[in-house]
């Protein structure tokens, strides 16, 4: 897969923003079927940083009842990681 299938979007909420200012963490959606190796392949091509660990986490919504029956929850893939000292990701 090539970076920009991998990495879907950043992840911008309150919990990331100050993890990026304390411990340099960003956060990404990324594809469900990524691997660790992968994603951290992708960071570094498309940001230009030097990756120190990657943490995901799997998170699949509720399933819902409607007129046709029970639908399965959308299944999505957040990747938190976290680079080098001295070194940014320019989100915005």
């Amino acid at each position: 897969m090539e970076a920009h299938h991998i990495i879907k979007k950043p992840l911008l909420s309150e919990k990331v923003t100050f993890q990026t200012e304390d411990s340099n963490r960003y956060a990404f959606q990324v594809a469900v079927t990524a691997r660790k190796d992968e994603i951290k392949q992708a960071i570094e091509d498309l940001y230009k940083v030097d990756v120190i660990k990657i943490n995901t986490v799997t998170h699949r919504t509720r399933n819902r009842r409607m007129r046709y029956g029970m639908v399965k929850g959308k299944t999505t893939k957040k990747a938190i990681v976290r680079i080098k000292e001295n070194q940014r990701i320019e989100l915005i």
